[in-house]
């Protein structure tokens, strides 16, 4: 069996005391004041002799295990997929891995990737809240842990948090489908209480209702649940249609929600735009097979991501750290499904 490479190893090779070695591997250098050169010359050594450091003596000497959890609601969707991976990226410059999980908006699952990965001793977390769930986010902070919200936050609830401005960026996309000469405009979204979603219900109500739009008895807006399925989304669409048979627009709350809806919309045989124009929150891959190429809110992933990690890495250095709070804007890309007749 091949002997683990030791520190003291690579400093008999390279000539060097085993303590600059140390700081150099554990990225240090500059307080210690060690030369790039001999720097580079260490870390090329490790590579070469396939050092691999002792992460749990490590973690022992630190306190700290230099990983922390994510927990979103489905790494599958590609929302949460493309987060992850910036969250990644980004925490890799700060030497930290990330460990992921799904909690699939619920809350029971939530608190128990909770318990898994508290006791695995990561350092801090990044979690995508299921309803619920605030009393987990007020237990972590009651037990010092550091932490941030990601995509959606609970109001009265002093954390970091780093989100976009849902109400704004819907407000935009409803108003978009105004100025293209629509008129009765519905909206589906999930049936939730996170703020995400009702500031995404709240910028379509206003947008409406600025626009004196609001022609129907009552609003537009056909909520289900997260686990609804293809044909629970067909009723929904079909009930929009009855409620008011010249609806001539709809906005998805979600990428989730606007794939099941343009499979229904097929099925029914209204035509996109012809019949109905469409605006959905959030893309994906799978709209670009679309035969009419989908106007979407794309959310600032790669800023929320990058933001998300620089502020827990902070509240890890400093737990006492005043919270950043942060609401990114986001950007609607205009593109056939919404039929534009005039510049917004």
């Amino acid at each position: 069996m091949k002997k683990k490479v030791s520190i003291k190893d690579i400093a008999q090779t390279v000539g060097v005391s085993t303590a600059l070695v140390s700081y150099v591997l554990n990225n240090k250098e500059k307080e210690a004041r060690v030369g790039k050169e001999i720097a580079q010359v260490i870390r090329d050594t490790a590579v070469e002799m396939g050092y691999q450091p002792n992460q749990i003596a490590k973690s022992l000497k630190t306190g700290k295990s230099h990983t922390f959890g994510l927990i979103v609601a489905d790494i599958s969707n590609p929302f949460f997929a493309n987060l992850a991976r910036n969250v990644e990226d980004e925490a890799k410059k700060f030497n930290y891995t990330v460990i992921f999980a799904s909690a699939d908006e619920n809350a029971e699952k939530s608190q128990n990737l909770i318990n898994i990965l508290t006791e695995r001793q990561v350092d801090g977390f990044i979690i995508a809240p299921a309803e619920n769930s605030q009393d987990q986010i007020e237990a972590l902070l009651k037990n010092n842990i550091p932490l941030v919200l990601i995509d959606r936050y609970f109001k009265g609830l002093d954390t970091n948090y780093v989100v976009t401005n849902n109400y704004e960026a819907s407000y935009h996309a409803v108003s978009h489908l105004i100025a293209a000469g629509k008129t009765n405009i519905g909206m589906v979204a999930y049936k939730t209480d996170l703020v995400h979603m009702l500031d995404r219900k709240r910028g379509y109500l206003d947008a409406i209702k600025d626009n004196k739009l609001l022609k129907a008895k009552t609003p537009l807006i056909k909520t289900v649940d997260f686990n609804a399925n293809q044909e629970e989304i067909a009723v929904g669409i079909r009930e929009l249609f009855a409620q008011n048979p010249a609806m001539d627009a709809l906005f998805f709350a979600t990428n989730t929600l606007t794939l099941k809806g343009l499979k229904s919309l097929n099925k029914m045989q209204y035509r996109v735009p012809d019949d109905v124009a469409i605006v959905c929150f959030d893309e994906s891959e799978a709209f670009d097979f679309f035969y009419s190429p989908l106007t979407y809110i794309e959310q600032p992933l790669l800023e929320m991501g990058k933001k998300a990690v620089q502020i827990l890495i902070k509240n890890i250095a400093d737990k006492k750290s005043l919270n950043t709070q942060i609401s990114i804007p986001s950007k609607l890309i205009v593109r056939q499904s919404s039929a534009t007749v005039k510049k917004d």
